[in-house]
């Protein structure tokens, strides 16, 4: 039986390692890439179901607007210590050799970056900087919190944090909270993420589809392509007749269009399609 099942889990790696050698890849991720960092997606099977903040909310509700920056202020802090997992280890290893061509990402944790992949696309934008959206002055996020911490003691020993996957937690109150201002203008700050409700950047989908068309399949991991940003991208690979690749726990939009459907983790999967598509070192 446990061979059986052993069998069960590797056939599906295999077809994909058929499907993706002796191409260049190109790379879509979501949320499900970084769960074993310790971030939760929002459609995961086991992820509790929340409403992300909008575009429209932070901008429009002062109320909203401070709920968020103090959730995102009690979530910075263990947002920011994740860490990579094997999942983008194994993807910046591909890159290195050559093998992975460029990744396109969902996420706005950073930790591709700091895996050590180049070639990163952040569709949603990023946690590390802060923009004013009345001057257009930008700082860093580490400088925002050191000002929330300032402004609010009371934030500093926070109830038992539930982080979000984009580095929000739902606090149990905010009544009374200072929320940042732009010290250049007074004006209203919002971190450098796309907000629901807000159009990804003409500039980073163009980047992302010249990785997809500079390559000769895609393979997504950890996204269930609820969002149109990624199903595009799909959609892209599919009219172009190039292999499709996905790994998710659970299904995704994309799953038609997919050569292989690999349902399973990301980092232990990542992992055995790196060690089987690394080029041989030539004796």
């Amino acid at each position: 039986m446990e061979g059986l099942e052993c069998e069960e889990r590797t056939e599906p790696v295999a077809r994909a390692v058929a499907a993706l050698a002796g191409r260049s890849i190109s790379v879509l991720t979501g949320a499900g890439l970084s769960t074993d960092s310790g971030i939760p997606d929002y459609r995961g099977p086991q992820s509790r179901r929340r409403t992300p903040m909008t575009a429209q909310d932070f901008v429009g509700d002062e109320d909203k607007r401070r709920r968020y920056w103090v959730g995102s202020h009690l979530g910075w802090k263990t947002f920011a210590g994740t860490r990579p997992n094997a999942g983008h280890a194994a993807l910046a290893a591909l890159e290195r050799v050559g093998v992975v061509n460029g990744l396109v990402t969902q996420n706005v944790d950073g930790l591709h970056l700091r895996a050590g992949s180049r070639r990163v696309v952040e569709l949603h934008g990023d946690m590390r900087g802060v923009t004013c959206l009345d001057c257009g002055a930008r700082t860093s996020r580490e400088e925002v919190a050191a000002r929330i911490a300032q402004d609010n003691p009371v934030l500093a020993v926070p109830e038992a944090i539930e982080l979000g996957p984009d580095g929000d937690v739902l606090p149990s109150t905010w009544d009374g909270v200072k929320v940042p201002a732009c010290t250049v203008c007074g004006g209203v700050l919002k971190p450098d993420v796309v907000f629901f409700g807000e159009l990804v950047p003409r500039e980073r989908t163009q980047e992302a589809e010249r990785i997809v068309d500079e390559s000769g399949a895609l393979l997504v991991a950890g996204s269930s392509l609820a969002v149109n940003s990624g199903v595009r991208l799909v959609e892209r690979a599919s009219r172009r007749g190039m292999p499709i690749v996905i790994i998710n726990r659970g299904p995704t939009k994309g799953d038609r269009r997919a050569d292989v459907k690999i349902d399973a983790g990301t980092s232990e999967t990542l992992a055995s399609l790196a060690a089987a598509l690394a080029p041989t070192p030539s004796v």
